[in-house]
């Protein structure tokens, strides 16, 4: 038989306290679907009293675990991974409530057996409005689909925030890089990506799939309505995406980057400039001008630097192998 909700681990990773109340909302909401998971599994990244909070308040229904390796959301998904019993694992952010019916569509495509990985829709949840000048193509800075992305069909990878793996997958290539992707409040990313070009690379005729139909609503908190954290985000963005380019050998590491820097702000810049969504006001057009280029700008420069530490990096790394030293081997999660 197919896999189902039913035998899926559902992980929710947490860090701050700040977030409770919506991590308990993104719980009650997988806990309400119509076909429930196997088991929820919420791994806390080494807050202590965050963890105590959620066990009081949750009980025994679900597994309130601390995060087994380094700080940081990649050794905390991988923590889940390791105590995941379902054949999927899906992952959900925190301060993410998914809708009815997300579950079941997110693990509906793994009925084909060449599908590994599944990724839904994250659609943002302002505390207000959105900003007029915020542009829908760099909705990815708060963590949701934006437009232009690929958002149903094969995919080079899946957002982060609304996510599955087939657990043999998982076996085969080890879990989630923790030298990638966020920690903390500092707003690195793409650890999920990597993750998906491994799978792909790794395993044959491997799937990775945009399912538009698994859909969670995905706080955005008002910190990261200023324009100085779009511009800081786009510049760490910038940074992971030169750390992939060179972890991965792939010619499609930055397929997606390339397509969405030809067509997509092309096209971003034209709309903004006609006024189209701007409610009609000038000021709003070209403040919405000025988001897109700066935060292209941003982008670069952070791939930039990113790419200058990386070649340093590597040239350490190269000179220590040669003296006999053994380089640290990526991350791997036991089957």
């Amino acid at each position: 038989m197919p896999p189902s909700a039913s035998d899926t681990s559902v992980v929710v990773c947490a860090h701050t306290m700040r977030r409770l109340d919506e991590t308990l909302a993104c719980v009650r909401a997988i806990e309400g679907q119509e076909q429930p998971p196997h088991e929820v599994i919420l791994v806390v990244d080494h807050e202590p009293d965050l963890q105590r909070a959620l066990a009081q308040r949750l009980g025994v229904r679900v597994s309130v675990v601390a995060n087994a390796g380094r700080r940081g959301l990649s050794d905390a998904r991988n923590t889940g991974l390791r105590l995941a019993r379902g054949d999927i694992v899906a992952f959900v952010d925190d301060d993410a409530v998914p809708r009815p019916g997300w579950l079941a569509a997110l693990v509906r495509p793994f009925a084909d057996e060449s599908v590994m990985v599944t990724g839904g829709r994250a659609e943002p949840l302002w505390p207000d409005v959105a900003p007029r000048w915020f542009p829908d193509e760099f909705l990815w800075v708060v963590g949701c689909s934006y437009r232009g992305m690929t958002e149903d069909g094969p995919v080079r990878n899946v957002i982060g925030c609304n996510m599955a793996f087939r657990g043999s997958a998982i076996g085969i290539v080890g879990g989630f890089d923790p030298d990638v992707g966020r920690l903390g409040r500092r707003p690195l990313g793409c650890e999920e990506t990597e993750l998906c070009i491994r799978v792909r690379r790794s395993i044959p005729g491997a799937q990775v799939v945009a399912v538009p139909d698994a859909i969670v609503d995905h706080h955005v908190s008002a910190d990261r309505l200023r324009p100085r954290y779009f511009a800081s985000r786009c510049w760490h963005e910038g940074l992971s995406k030169a750390r992939i380019a060179r972890l991965s050998t792939s010619a499609e590491a930055l397929s997606s980057e390339r397509r969405y820097v030809t067509r997509t702000l092309p096209r971003a810049v034209a709309r903004a400039a006609a006024g189209v969504g701007c409610a009609g006001t000038g000021h709003v057009a070209a403040g919405r001008v000025a988001a897109i280029v700066g935060g292209l700008l941003s982008t670069t420069l952070g791939y930039t630097a990113g790419a200058t530490i990386y070649r340093r990096q590597l040239a350490v790394t190269t000179t220590a192998a040669g003296d006999g030293l053994t380089a640290r081997k990526p991350a791997t999660v036991d089957a």
